[in-house]
């Protein structure tokens, strides 16, 4: 019996390397079981008003659309043979805790104790918003996905005097991530962000190169898709009116050097007096666009709105600031909001009753209306339902378990003060932070703010507050010296153990390249 025993604690302890994992694989399972909650009491998951509509409209109709890239409807194209919105969102599910995954083994490969890795991507798992809005049919989840995946792969060989990734390695990522603009537009200015970053290295021209062709490869494909249906090379032609509902609050014709027809663009001071916020304003049928210019998408209408949205911006730099300022500060606040309407805001909460659906005509254009096409595409004539007491508890959770804005600014401000602290992991640190705060504040500088748009950010600023606490752990590398912008042997390198070994210096003799006598530590004289 000892002996057997013996034997089987023997079997456990040749694990023991890969124990120290166990807290974050119990945060993990916690945080499946949570979702697991969520496709219980939400079976065919969560509808946006409009956006759903749209997405599941062009996964069952593939056509250009102006207003939104289709990079989602494309992956509900590959799902729609097993009819099943059931199976959407448990992929979505475990996308983000996928998320979570990549953001821990990032932070164990940077040297972060697993213990603090797990630690930090906590907010991953557990924060309700994230989880409600991975069950929305909605692009977010599978943007965040791919966004995640890119970094992974440009922060895989963080450690070593050259912790910067290879020519394929930065190809794949940016495969990934020009599809994650796809996805979601919002995410073209990580592009250059991420290129820049990895200029920053000494002869990283060559991972920028591969980086940014491969990204420009999905993104060429979909443009000249566009021009062979829309006769123009672009990803929409609604940016111009997404600009103009941030700038038409503040923008004043008489401070802008603009032509005749745009001053027609500006709003009364009636309107101006609504305060309407411009995720709501660019809808209304009675605006100057849709008044002066008709079809607001049209190419032509779409350079005119653009046009004017940056004169605007020029001649009010300090009003437009502040418009961008404020969305960012929503989202930092303690207050939740009712914007840009309370029933978009409520939209992210686990409802209590199934969700309606309107009539009329498919988002997409086609035969049909919003309620055929997700039941077309579910094979259901229940495309919502809410199962009790499932959804009570979704409920309950939500109200009390979130992250507070106050804390994500927290977060962000960790994040931005390792780029200026963590000396020997500056440049990864200042990656996922750029990540995050594009993420957060390019829709709000070009649209406006949406709770929504907070949630792609989080995991990235995250990420950099572990590389940053990660970096207070860092050692120098091979030869003792530190991991600076001189050193690119092109290779990854990882810190031995002992100290001797970091040096290249004989635990038995002292001089450096002399034979080891032996590796043993009990024997070492």
């Amino acid at each position: 019996m000892p002996f057997r025993l013996f034997a089987a604690f023997k079997a456990i302890w040749a694990f023991h390397p890969y124990l120290r994992h166990a807290p974050f694989l119990l945060a993990l399972a916690g945080g499946a079981l949570l979702r697991w909650t969520a496709v219980r009491a939400y079976p065919k998951g969560l509808w946006f008003t409009g956006d759903s509509y749209f997405y599941i409209g062009y996964a069952l109709h593939p056509k250009p659309s102006p207003s939104k890239t289709l990079g989602y409807p494309f992956a509900l194209r590959l799902l729609e043979p097993l009819h099943s919105l059931t199976a959407v969102v448990v992929a979505q599910h475990l996308m983000g805790l996928a998320v979570a995954a990549m953001a821990y083994a990032v932070l164990c490969r940077a040297g972060l104790p697993a213990l603090v890795s797990a630690t930090v991507t906590l907010p991953l798992l557990y924060d309700a918003y994230t989880v409600e809005i991975e069950h929305l049919l909605m692009s977010e989840t599978l943007f965040t996905f791919l966004i995640a995946a890119a970094l992974t792969l440009l922060l895989w060989r963080i450690r070593g005097a050259d912790p910067g990734p290879a020519w394929w390695t930065a190809a794949a990522a940016g495969l990934l991530l020009g599809y994650a603009v796809l996805v979601r537009s919002a995410g073209a200015p990580l592009v250059p962000v991420v290129l820049l970053c990895l200029l920053l290295r000494r002869r990283g021209w060559r991972a920028a190169l591969a980086f940014g062709t491969a990204a420009a490869v999905p993104l060429a494909a979909y443009a000249m898709w566009f021009h062979s249906e829309r006769g123009t090379y672009a990803l929409t032609t609604s940016d111009g009116l997404y600009l103009w509902g941030r700038t038409a609050q503040f923008a004043d014709c008489a401070k802008m050097n603009a032509p005749a027809v745009q001053r027609e663009l500006c709003l009364s001071p009636a309107v101006k007096a609504e305060n309407d916020p411009p995720g709501h304003l660019i809808w209304r049928s009675d605006t100057p666009p849709r008044k002066v210019l008709g079809t607001v998408t049209d190419p032509e209408a779409n350079a005119t709105l653009r046009d004017f949205s940056i004169r605007a911006i020029l001649a009010q730099p300090g009003d437009y600031l502040r418009t961008v300022t404020d969305g960012v500060g929503m989202a930092f606040s303690s207050h939740r909001a009712p914007h840009p309407t309370a029933t978009t805001e409520g939209l992210y909460h686990f409802p209590d009753r199934p969700q309606l659906f309107p009539g009329g005509r498919s988002w997409a254009g086609g035969e049909g209306t919003a309620l055929s096409d997700a039941m077309r595409y579910g094979r259901t004539a229940t495309p919502s339902e809410v199962v009790q007491p499932h959804a009570d508890r979704m409920i309950a959770y939500e109200r009390r378990y979130h992250m507070p804005g106050e804390a994500l600014g927290a977060a962000f401000a960790l994040g931005g003060a390792g780029i200026l602290l963590a000396h020997r992991r500056r440049r990864e640190v200042l990656l996922a932070w750029a990540t995050a705060m594009t993420l957060l504040v390019f829709p709000i500088a070009s649209a406006d703010f949406d709770y929504r748009y907070v949630v792609p950010a989080l995991p990235f600023a995250c990420l950099a507050v572990g590389l940053g606490l990660s970096a207070l752990r860092a050692r120098p590398p091979a030869g003792g010296t530190e991991e600076t912008d001189a050193q690119d042997t092109g290779g990854e390198t990882e810190p031995a153990d002992g100290p001797d070994e970091r040096a290249g210096v004989s635990r038995w003799w002292g001089t450096r390249g002399s034979r080891r006598r032996d590796s043993d530590p009990a024997t070492v004289p």
